[in-house]
């Protein structure tokens, strides 16, 4: 990877740190605003390396919050990682409103789905929400933003791959 592009991706990592320690009061102390630099860096980057800068952005942003699910952070942080490359996939794909769609679903009701058996049911049933609301904020921070991201800069054409 070239040095303009590993900076890059330096950067959204610590943008995701960032957002990472702005919460979303809702319950669990992980649930911030870490995911919109990763949705934003699909403008610049392959869907791969936007997914990993969403892992990373999760695990800072839990990191931030105490770790309050312990090791279940590694599962939601590949969770995000793989809603992220889709997203980055549909994005990709001129599919723009399925991905915001796809987004949110996957972020607040698929990525939940593993802790209505690993934790419990009343776990699941009251995250959902929460998590819906959050991946929503996410959403909608980064379509305010992604315009004006591609009205000042080049980020079409920058992709790597």
């Amino acid at each position: 990877m070239e040095t303009k592009k590993l900076v890059l991706a330096a950067l959204f990592i610590g943008l995701s740190a960032v957002g990472g320690m702005i919460k979303i009061p809702l319950g669990i102390a992980s649930i911030a605003l870490d995911t919109m630099p990763a949705l934003i860096a699909v403008l610049f980057f392959s869907a791969p390396l936007a997914g990993t800068i969403a892992i990373f952005g999760h695990l800072l942003s839990a990191l931030f919050g105490g770790m309050p699910l312990g090791p279940f952070h590694f599962v939601i942080a590949l969770e995000m990682g793989a809603i992220v490359w889709l997203f980055a996939k549909l994005h990709k794909g001129n599919k723009n409103w399925i991905k915001w769609v796809a987004f949110i679903f996957g972020n607040g009701v698929i990525a939940a789905i593993p802790f209505y058996f690993l934790l419990s049911p009343a776990f699941f049933y009251t995250s959902v929400p929460a998590l819906v609301f959050a991946a929503s904020v996410n959403a909608a921070a980064a379509a305010i933003v992604m315009p004006a991201i591609i009205k000042r800069t080049s980020a079409r054409s920058f992709h790597a791959t």
